[in-house]
């Protein structure tokens, strides 16, 4: 007999003066109250965790003792299971090394692989976190805008072939795109890939939104698309955003390469970087037990998706979007003729709505919000109103 599970998506749970980022800040950030407004802009869901990780979390609290964490054995043995039964990725454990969240470890390796003074490549629109961590180390951040043909992103390897100057150490990649949505190809992959052996480059792939993809769309893990790059390859990856889980601040790089863990592990020590009690324990439960969780959460957040792209793109001028992964709506305010600063003063103080400014992302950005759609379906609903009021003088 088989069993099917459910999980609640629509009931509201109240994050206010939970010491939740997403929503206690959005007065100080964006001007918009916590008590009326509704937070669509950091990338965590307003969701449950699945079960199974507040049950091991409940173990460990009955324990009472919440010492220094050793033996991520267990973790680790999770976490390769799920990547070769989700992803058909094949991974050694011995590759991979534990970090207090994936900027942490994308820090890492911008010190690692890189000099001061030194390019670190990124495809514009791109996961604006990344940014400061690369200008605060001193690196030149090679800004390579794609292009945008109907909606969707493509790269453009011949601009960043004429942008070379020999100065590049590290490209950074993300996959699926973080704020576009995109579900690369594998000849796209292989594309980025050949790339990076001709200019003799390490390869720095976030793949922390693997899990989110919605029907109709495959990731392919650089690894699988492209193994000859293993020895160039660092491969960031995360239960945070697939179980909801950000505040576990915990994440792994997966590196084939010997030499380029060594690397890794030294400046690693040179932080003093210390694996916490909770995001192991977190992740192991995750990987273990969450296959069903993620498949419901998928399939909810599509239906999300297809309601907030629907409603906002009825607005004269604005246009979402088709996102193929993330919970993270990219939405072209461009057509409305609006300034960025009329746009955001629209959504913030006439809808109420706080949402991540498109220029934070890098060119390319401009006239663009995100929005978190990771939210109950009536607060999508709410959230298409308001915008579409918001706008109503553009119909």
């Amino acid at each position: 007999m088989t069993l099917t599970m459910t999980f609640d998506f629509d009931t509201p749970i109240d994050r206010r003066n939970t010491h939740s980022s997403k929503w206690d800040r959005i007065e100080q950030l964006y001007g918009v109250n916590p008590d009326t407004g509704l937070s669509m802009w950091t990338a965590d869901m307003d969701y449950a965790a699945a079960p199974a990780i507040t049950e091991a979390l409940a173990a460990r609290v009955a324990h009472g003792v919440h010492g220094y964490f050793t033996n991520d054995r267990p973790y680790l043995e999770a976490m390769q299971g799920w990547m070769q039964r989700r992803h058909n990725w094949h991974l050694e454990t011995d590759w991979v090394i534990n970090c207090t969240g994936l900027v942490n470890a994308f820090a890492h390796c911008v010190q690692a692989y890189s000099e001061p003074g030194e390019g670190i490549i990124q495809f514009t629109p791109f996961y604006h976190s990344f940014a400061p961590v690369t200008r605060a180390n001193g690196r030149e951040i090679v800004q390579i805008p794609m292009q945008n043909e109907s909606g969707r992103y493509l790269l453009d390897m011949d601009t960043l072939e004429s942008r070379m100057s020999g100065r590049e150490r590290v490209l950074a990649w993300c996959s699926p795109h973080n704020p576009g949505g995109r579900v690369w190809s594998v000849e796209e992959l292989r594309q980025v890939a050949d790339f990076c052996v001709k200019h003799d480059l390490i390869l720095v792939s976030d793949e922390i939104h693997c899990d989110l993809v919605f029907p109709g769309h495959t990731h392919t893990t650089i690894s699988n698309a492209a193994p000859y790059i293993a020895d160039r390859l660092v491969t960031l990856v995360s239960a945070s955003k697939t179980f909801n889980i950000a505040g576990a601040e915990f994440g792994s790089a997966v590196i084939p390469n010997p030499e380029l863990r060594r690397k890794f592990r030294a400046v690693y020590a040179a932080n003093c970087t210390q694996t916490a009690l909770y995001g192991p324990l977190m992740a192991e439960a995750a990987f273990r037990h969450g296959d069903a969780w993620v498949d419901a959460v998928v399939q909810y957040l599509d239906g999300n998706r297809k309601f907030f792209e629907a409603g906002v793109s009825e607005i004269a001028g604005v246009q979402a979007m088709q996102v193929e992964a993330t919970y993270l709506s990219w939405v072209d305010f461009s057509g409305t003729g609006m300034s960025q600063d009329e746009i955001h003063r629209r959504i913030a103080k006439d809808a109420g709505i706080a949402a991540s400014s498109g220029p934070s992302f890098g060119p390319g950005g401009e006239n663009f919000m995100r929005f978190n759609f990771a939210m109950t379906r009536a607060n999508i609903a709410e959230a298409v109103a308001r915008l579409q009021d918001a706008f109503r003088d553009l119909q």
